[in-house]
């Protein structure tokens, strides 16, 4: 058992059994099992609900200790805030916690639209929830805000996609394939029927090394961002920050999300047609690329944005590219809260 992925390291969440999920590439999940944390509660209305999706590799533990809190834009005194770990992240239905014929390698292909109908699944029948103030996310968490406000235009109020594409290029799906590769080709991989994760530690360690290659941007690496973290040299960083980091992690669980992330595509909803599919978008968006991020960066950011209605673009500026996320720099974190609390202040467009 992988201990890394429990209460004491990601708690406090709640483990929700939605049922059956057909998936879209043709599989089936019986036991979808969401893993959710909640903060604040939901007003009688239930009109004060802010969606918040997780990304790769991150938990619901992030998102709360970085993005939630008294006098924050998420702020539980005033919203009922569901974050949603994705499927495929450990804590909710992945490879690694799955029993049986699907278990580990034969986990089936879980695509974005997956996570979405699962999460819709989730707020409509559990908690009887009708209507978002807000859906916001990071990264993958973008990709699911898309998806959200293409899919469910009646139900999403604001949208505020944060370093993330509506639809994948085929520069990131390149670059998520060496991320792939680097722990596929560690002969202790063994097709993904390893023991442990320690027994793909040199796959893990070189997955580590590109993520701080692309990660992070050339700005963070000549400002020496690196020791205003706490670490004297760039191989202490990546031994003690990013491999630290990603050791612990079920390879298979990375490799079920990275597979999803390659695909993200919301022009699936109109046979490829990108313009189209952001034109149905009725939310409020705000677009929030990072300025430095070298996965998604802001002009593939803003190409989009002009295709959505009632849409704003506003990029967040920060020296420490895509992984500003984190939280390492706090003057990000406080841009991206200024513009979720304008954005929540901002009147709710008709949807009905």
């Amino acid at each position: 058992m992988n201990t890394y992925y429990t209460q004491e390291n990601h708690g406090p969440f709640q483990l929700i059994d939605i049922g059956r999920l057909d998936l879209e590439e043709g599989g089936v999940l019986e036991h979808c099992e969401l893993a959710v944390s909640t903060h604040g509660q939901l007003n009688e209305a239930k009109d004060n609900a802010i969606l918040v999706p997780t990304w790769y590799s991150g938990t619901s533990k992030i998102m709360e200790q970085v993005y939630i809190g008294p006098g924050r834009a998420l702020d539980p005194a005033k919203y009922f805030i569901i974050v949603v770990n994705q499927i495929g992240s450990g804590l909710s239905v992945s490879p690694h916690n799955t029993t049986g014929a699907q278990a580990g390698p034969n986990f089936p292909r879980v695509r974005i639209g997956d996570d979405v109908r699962a999460q819709h699944r989730l707020l409509t029948r559990h908690f009887g929830i009708q209507r978002l103030a807000l859906v916001t996310g990071g990264s993958m968490g973008a990709q699911q805000t898309y998806e959200w406000a293409v899919r469910h235009p009646d139900m999403v109020e604001r949208a505020a996609p944060i370093a993330g594409t509506a639809c994948n290029t085929e520069h990131d799906f390149l670059f998520t394939e060496t991320l792939v590769e680097a722990i596929t080709t560690d002969p202790g991989f063994q097709e993904g029927r390893y023991r442990s994760s320690a027994d793909v530690a040199a796959g893990l360690k070189r997955h580590a090394k590109l993520w701080t290659v692309m990660g992070w941007s050339t700005e963070f690496f000549r400002g020496g961002r690196h020791r205003v973290l706490g670490f004297e040299s760039m191989q202490a960083f990546v031994d003690g920050f990013m491999t630290g980091y990603f050791a612990p992690m079920d390879p298979n669980n990375l490799l079920c999300m990275a597979w999803k992330w390659q695909r993200g595509d919301i022009s699936r909803h109109t046979n490829g047609d990108k313009a189209a599919a952001l034109g149905r978008i009725r939310a409020r968006t705000y677009v929030m690329p990072i300025a430095t991020d070298m996965f998604f960066p802001p002009s593939d950011c803003q190409a989009e944005q002009q295709l959505i209605p009632n849409s704003e673009f506003r990029p967040i500026a920060s020296f420490d590219g895509h992984l500003a996320l984190f939280g390492t720099d706090a003057d990000a974190i406080a841009q991206i809260d200024l513009c979720l609390k304008e954005l929540l202040a901002e009147p709710a467009p008709a949807l009905d």
